[in-house]
């Protein structure tokens, strides 16, 4: 006889719409800080279109960073699912 107990979880939806309406607003702020930040600091430094680019993907591969771990923060404060 199998002695594990499969419990059954449901979606705590309060908890996930919090958390992924903070994503949303962080996340916007966090990829038009990017966007921004690449072509102000490529334009100081006067790498050019192509430098402008790489820095802006660079910052934005840095956001999704922020944001990955923001969202997997957010998940241990305020759990998606609960036992029934």
């Amino acid at each position: 006889m199998d002695q594990t107990v499969q419990k059954r979880r449901r979606v705590v939806w309060v908890h996930m719409l919090t958390v992924l309406s903070a994503a949303i607003l962080i996340g916007a702020e966090v990829f038009g800080a990017a966007f921004a930040g690449g072509w102000a600091l490529a334009s100081l430094m006067g790498l050019g279109d192509y430098g402008v680019y790489a820095l802006q993907i660079l910052f934005f591969i840095g956001g999704v960073a922020v944001m990955i771990a923001f969202v997997r923060n957010g998940m241990r404060v305020e759990p998606f699912t609960a036992a029934e």
